[in-house]
C-alpha cells in the first residue's frame, strides 16, 4: 500500500491484507499491523499531509494476557545458571527484572543517574505506561545494582555498543534460558516480572493498588489478572481464625 495516498484505500485491501498476515503470523501481529496503518493515517490526517481513510479500522481483539509460570525447581535452576553465567550484563539484568519487576525497557533506558541510592528509589523514565514512576529499591535490587559493573563511558546502566542505549538482550538471555530447561516458549522477561508481581499477590501483604504502582500499570485492569492470587491468600488467612477461636474458647 506504500505507493497510495490513505483516501485511495479501500476496505477489501485492508481485509485482504489482514487474511495475509494470519496465514503464518499471530493475531497480535495483524493488531500492530492495522495499528501502524491507524498512526500513519491519522499522524497524515492531522498535519494536512494527505486525507484520511474514508472508513473506520475495525482492530481484533486479542487475547495477550499470557503469563509464564515457573515452579520452584525451574527458578532454582535459573538462579544456579545466573550465578554461574559469564556474561554478567545479561544475568543482573534478568535478576533486577526478577526482583524488582521492570519492563523490558525500563531496563533498557535505566541510567545510573535514575538511581537514587541514598533515598532507596528507582526513577522510571519514559514508562510504557506513558508517565515517569518511582519505585522502591528493595534490598534485593539494590544488592544487584550495588555490585553491578558500571561503563565509565555511558550513562546506561546496561549499555550497549558504544556506550549507547542497548535495544535488545535476544541471545544472551536465550542462552540462559536454555541453560536453565525452560521451556522453548517462555519468555524471561515476562515470566520473571510475572514471577514478581505473583510473589507479591499471593504473599497477602500487597493489595491490588500498591501492586498496580509496583508495577506501573496504566489501568487497574492490567493488575486484575493477580486478583485471583489475592484473593486466595486473604482466604487462607481467613481459614486460620477457626481454630484460633476454637483454642480460646477451650
Amino acid at each position: 500500500m506504500g505507493h497510495k495516498q490513505p483516501q485511495e484505500i479501500t476496505p477489501l485491501e485492508v481485509d485482504r491484507l489482514r487474511l495475509r498476515i494470519m496465514k503464518d503470523k499471530s493475531p497480535q501481529t495483524v493488531k500492530l499491523t492495522l495499528a501502524l496503518l491507524r498512526r500513519l493515517k491519522n499522524f497524515g490526517g492531522k498535519r494536512h499531509l494527505c486525507l484520511s481513510l474514508s472508513f473506520p479500522l475495525e482492530m481484533p481483539k486479542v487475547n495477550n494476557l499470557k503469563t509464564e509460570d515457573q515452579t520452584p525447581g525451574q527458578l532454582a535452576n535459573l538462579l544456579a545458571v545466573l550465578d554461574q553465567a559469564t556474561d554478567i550484563q545479561a544475568a543482573n539484568f534478568l535478576r533486577l527484572a526478577l526482583v524488582s519487576g521492570m519492563w523490558r525497557g525500563e531496563l533498557l533506558n535505566l541510567k545510573w543517574e535514575d538511581l537514587d541510592f541514598e533515598k532507596g528509589f528507582i526513577h522510571i523514565r519514559n514508562p510504557k505506561s506513558g508517565k515517569d514512576a518511582v519505585i522502591p529499591m528493595n534490598q534485593e535490587a539494590r544488592n544487584v545494582l550495588e555490585t553491578h559493573p558500571r561503563d565509565p563511558n555511558s550513562p546506561y546502566v546496561f549499555p550497549g555498543k558504544n556506550g549507547n542505549r542497548r535495544s535488545e538482550f535476544r541471545r544472551p538471555i536465550n542462552r540462559i534460558r536454555q541453560r536453565s530447561g525452560l521451556p522453548p516458549d517462555f519468555r524471561p522477561l515476562h515470566g520473571l516480572r510475572h514471577t514478581y508481581a505473583s510473589m507479591l499477590a499471593s504473599s497477602g501483604q500487597v493489595d491490588l493498588y500498591t501492586l498496580r504502582k509496583l508495577l506501573t500499570h496504566r489501568s487497574p485492569t492490567m493488575t486484575q489478572r493477580y486478583a485471583h492470587l489475592r484473593d486466595e491468600a486473604l482466604r487462607r488467612a481467613a481459614e486460620l481464625a477457626g481454630p484460633t477461636l476454637l483454642c480460646r474458647c477451650q
